[in-house]
């Protein structure tokens, strides 16, 4: 009963919201039949509570629902939480424990830092999966930066890291790393990225992979450039090599990735993203119009593929409450 009302006193005596994201899509692919729809909606609850001056603890629970229809037929029916964290924070420091989003690395398609999360910039909700983990950030300066974390695997083995994080005139650094004594097999990650911002932008990110039977190299580089073209055109590339080696061979990948985005008066966007696989020759292409309003979005995009996957044409429909 105790734990009843504090928790009680502690909704509504603070400041909380209830917000949440509806999705609804339908998608027409090449080759196929059927048409595909998709709905989803995420509803957010989170509420804060303030200790004292600079300091404050707050919360956060989501939950997603998922229906996707191949035609008349149920393809996938997923109801499963999205978000659950606990979190304090102060000037220096910030420690959040529970099912959260964990993203760093300042690359934007061909990511080599994309570790713990599912980032599509073809995803116009900008949703990712989370990890269920303890996160602790401190900020000693406000030029560094430092994290480290504990994740609970699926197969219920904890996998540490940590991240420091440099930013001087001449750029931002940082060096990541991370342990994983999954069943699966044991690996470790190391990662170094660099992000620069003056006449035009430039970053690398470059990862080592290593585990018991195959080691695995991923560098990125990527620029991007504001075109001052009516209200401004960015157009960004990004280049990614691949390369791994297990006990009896060695191979590699070369991929190149083109992006630019021009907004079209005050509601409408309209962004092209172009990905190059060199060694099989191959192209997938993705146009999309936006139109952005108060609460909600109308999103019409367009994918050029190899005839194996398939162009199709997608309209999604995006409301935030």
């Amino acid at each position: 009963m105790l734990i009843y009302l504090n928790i009680k006193t502690f909704l509504f005596s603070q400041s909380y919201s209830i917000k949440g994201q509806f999705l609804a899509s339908g998608e027409f692919i090449e080759n196929q039949s059927d048409f595909m729809t998709e709905i989803c909606y995420i509803p957010t609850f989170s509420a804060y509570y303030e200790l004292k001056k600079s300091k404050m603890v707050d919360l956060e629970w989501a939950y997603r629902l998922d229906r996707s229809y191949s035609g008349n037929t149920l393809n996938i029916s997923n109801e499963n939480s999205h978000r659950y964290w606990l979190r304090y924070s102060s000037d220096k420091l910030e420690a959040r424990l529970g099912l959260q989003k964990i993203v760093f690395g300042p690359s934007q398609v061909l990511r080599s830092l994309s570790w713990f999360d599912t980032i599509d910039p073809e995803d116009p909700s900008g949703q990712t999966e989370g990890v269920e983990a303890f996160r602790l950030r401190y900020f000693p300066s406000n030029t560094v930066s430092l994290w480290t974390w504990a994740i609970n695997s699926e197969e219920d083995t904890l996998s540490i890291g940590g991240r420091g994080e440099l930013s001087t005139s001449l750029g931002e650094l940082a060096l990541t790393c991370h342990f994983d004594p999954s069943k699966s097999g044991l690996h470790n990650r190391l990662a170094l990225d660099y992000r620069y911002d003056g006449f035009i932008g430039f970053w690398n990110e470059s990862t080592i992979i290593q585990s018991d039977n195959m080691d695995i190299n991923m560098v990125t580089v990527g620029a991007d450039y504001t075109l001052p073209i009516g209200n401004g055109i960015l157009v960004m590339t990004e280049s990614m090599l691949i390369s791994s080696r297990d006990n009896t061979s060695t191979s590699s990948n070369e991929f190149t990735a083109f992006m630019a985005g021009m907004p079209m008066g005050i509601f409408y966007n309209l962004m092209l993203i172009s990905t190059l696989d060199w060694d099989e020759n191959k192209s997938y292409n993705y146009l999309r119009l936006s139109s952005a309003f108060d609460s909600f979005s109308i999103n019409c995009m367009v994918s050029i593929n190899p005839s194996e996957i398939g162009n199709s044409i997608q309209l999604m429909f995006i409301y935030n409450h």
